[in-house]
């Protein structure tokens, strides 16, 4: 969601809310190009939407999903600015990386104050020690990188039907879980990879920093239905590639495991 659009969803939900924040104005940023103060910013902004729309408390579903994907961003955050800070990261893919970086701050601080907390309230200790080279060799960041992307995508996919009596919600989500995908491809892309999940994550013999990220992405069977056989010209392998598939909760939540302190 780009500022305007926050604006605007501001504007539908709360419409006195134009006044209470005038000064951070279409013509205010256009005039002064002050995006990173409007940045930092949102969180509040959000809050007060999110507490005009549900009252002093979020509810319960929605409140763990958000806090469970707080937890994920924080990791992707904390992961992208240690990359940035390292130096390894080649002169021509720095830009990509720092937006990628900006990106997930930008995340964090929505949900922040979706959940209204205070910045990095809650921000657990990340370990990296599973891949010691990591911040040293660019192509163990690569991999570790695609695998957090991927692994966004398919939790954030998992839980859309969690967010559904808070639409407002659901549609950040949404948002962000497109970004994600976006990031996904970026990488692979840099990689010398499809730009979408290939079969068990093994492509070009390069194989998945975590495997577990990739269990279910085989699947050929949608809505009930089994695919192979029923649509002329896609074999097993195009019909599998052409559905990205959710992965639940826990199964996310024991792979983010493996990076907490």
């Amino acid at each position: 969601m780009n500022l305007f659009e926050l604006f605007a969803k501001i504007d539908e939900l709360d419409p006195e809310s134009g006044e209470r924040l005038s000064f951070y104005n279409r013509r205010h940023i256009l005039k002064n190009g002050a995006k990173a103060t409007a940045l930092a910013a949102l969180p509040t902004l959000f809050a007060s939407v999110v507490n005009k729309a549900y009252g002093a408390d979020l509810p319960t579903q929605t409140r763990g999903v958000l806090e469970y994907a707080l937890t994920l961003e924080y990791l992707e955050a904390d992961y992208y600015m240690k990359g940035v800070q390292s130096g390894i990261i080649p002169q021509s893919q720095r830009e990509v990386f720092e937006t990628i970086s900006k990106h997930e701050t930008a995340h964090v601080r929505l949900l922040e104050g979706a959940l209204g907390l205070s910045a990095d309230a809650k921000k657990p200790k990340f370990t990296y020690a599973a891949y010691p080279d990591v911040f040293t060799n660019y192509q163990t960041f690569l991999v570790v990188s695609q695998s957090f992307e991927d692994l966004g995508v398919r939790a954030y996919k998992n839980e859309a039907k969690n967010l559904m009596e808070s639409p407002d919600l659901l549609q950040v989500a949404l948002q962000i879980h497109a970004v994600e995908a976006r990031h996904a491809a970026v990488v692979r892309s840099i990689r010398g990879q499809k730009g979408w999940i290939v079969g068990n994550g093994m492509e070009n013999g390069m194989a998945p920093a975590v495997p577990a990220i990739y269990e279910g992405e085989l699947n050929t069977e949608q809505g009930g239905v089994e695919l192979v056989g029923k649509i002329a010209g896609q074999d097993k392998n195009t019909l599998s590639e052409g559905f990205d598939e959710p992965l639940g909760k826990d199964q996310v939540l024991s792979i983010a495991k493996l990076f907490l302190a």
